[in-house]
């Protein structure tokens, strides 16, 4: 189904991600414990990928693969409907839906493994929201912490107290029951999740359990999923550590890309904020400059931010900088040479794409032949 070429690159850079890191031991021990899972989880088209979408989820959804049971079943989807909450360029979009679809593949996702695609090729997400909907009540909704932040983002609002909740519109209030669509259209067990998002999975929750009592006969249908949340810190803004890494900063100096030659990632570490007091230390409520940096280095080099502070007491920051620097350049080189090789492969990026999508439809319309079932509509034809 692939080209053997694209089949050997890919698989060998998975097992060199999977083999860098004892993370994987976590992934693997977990495996081995339980029964079969299904996992599932997804990323929004935003293009390139940052330094904390590759840390915090990216390099984790690999180690998860490649310390996954063979019987487990994993599915990784890039949520373009969930990126119409906000407004979109039309022509920017169609292209970041692909850089996203290139970048899971060169950061070392295998198609042989695990099912990669796009949500908006499988329309029983939209089918099984609205089933949702209708059985979610609109105060569970209004209680979610996430949606007025965002908005507060799109409109480069200072705080939250600031958003006017007239201009929220349908589908940024309404998105964690579609979030809960994508798990469940998979019965999925497993969700890994940031922290920031485990009161979406709740809901998830709370959501298939009210379908399960509503609909109990001729039996439940959704299990519960639970969170994995990755073994990965939080990786800040480089210019305003009292935010997250994000593409929608207006300053470019504030982020790391996957496609960031060494030169621009140096430049962008040592333009980044810290502090006028000597010396490194971890500590994140009075230093989170410095700290957020050592944030970074440990996770690259797989040490805690303790012994890496410990490591730089009597260094100064430049040093700490220039080592950070050399330490991202060595997890993204390969990565980043990956994708652009990939990028231009647009026929075989297109056969992943279908190639996932019929294997996602499968699963999920077994799904929601039940349901239908279960709530007395018609059956597809």
């Amino acid at each position: 189904m692939f080209s053997r070429t694209l089949r050997l690159r890919t698989a060998s850079w998975t097992s060199r991600t999977c083999a860098r890191s004892p993370v994987n031991l976590y992934y693997s021990t977990v495996a081995s414990k339980t029964r079969p899972k299904t996992v599932f989880s997804g990323i929004q088209p935003t293009g390139i990928p940052h330094l904390g979408n590759y840390l915090g989820a990216l390099a984790n959804w690999v180690k998860l693969q490649n310390g996954a049971s063979p019987d487990d079943r994993l599915l990784y989807s890039i949520v373009g409907w969930h990126a119409l909450t906000l407004p979109q360029d039309p022509k920017a979009l169609r292209a970041a839906r692909w850089e996203m679809l290139a970048s899971l593949l060169a950061t070392g996702l295998d198609p042989r493994r695990s099912i990669i695609f796009h949500q908006d090729h499988n329309p029983n997400h939209t089918e099984l929201a609205w089933i949702l909907n209708c059985l979610c009540p609109i105060g569970k909704l209004k209680r979610m912490t996430t949606w007025k932040a965002k908005l507060a983002a799109s409109r480069n609002a200072n705080d939250e107290s600031e958003v006017d909740e007239s201009l929220l519109n349908a589908g940024l209030f309404t998105y964690p029951v579609l979030q809960a669509a994508d798990i469940l259209a998979y019965r999925a067990t497993h969700v890994p999740v940031g922290e920031d998002q485990q009161q979406h999975l709740e809901l998830a929750r709370d959501i298939a359990d009210s379908f399960n009592r509503a609909f109990p006969k001729p039996k439940k249908i959704f299990p519960l999923p639970q969170h994995m949340i990755p073994p990965s810190k939080r990786i800040l803004s480089l210019r305003d550590p009292s935010s997250k890494m994000s593409k929608s900063s207006p300053d470019v100096q504030s982020r790391i890309l996957l496609t960031d030659e060494f030169a621009q990632i140096q430049a962008k570490f040592r333009s980044a904020v810290t502090d006028s007091q000597l010396g490194v230390t971890f500590d994140p409520v009075n230093r989170p400059g410095v700290s957020n940096i050592v944030t970074i280095l440990a996770t690259c080099t797989d040490k805690s931010s303790e012994m890496v502070a410990e490591l730089y007491t009597s260094k100064g920051h430049a040093q700490l900088k220039m080592d950070t620097a050399e330490a991202v350049e060595s997890l993204l080189r390969q990565p980043r040479e990956e994708f652009k090789r990939l990028k231009s492969e647009t026929g075989y990026l297109e056969e992943i794409a279908k190639e996932g999508a019929r294997r996602a439809r499968e699963i999920s319309e077994g799904t929601m032949t039940l349901v239908r079932s279960q709530i007395g509509l018609a059956q597809s034809t």
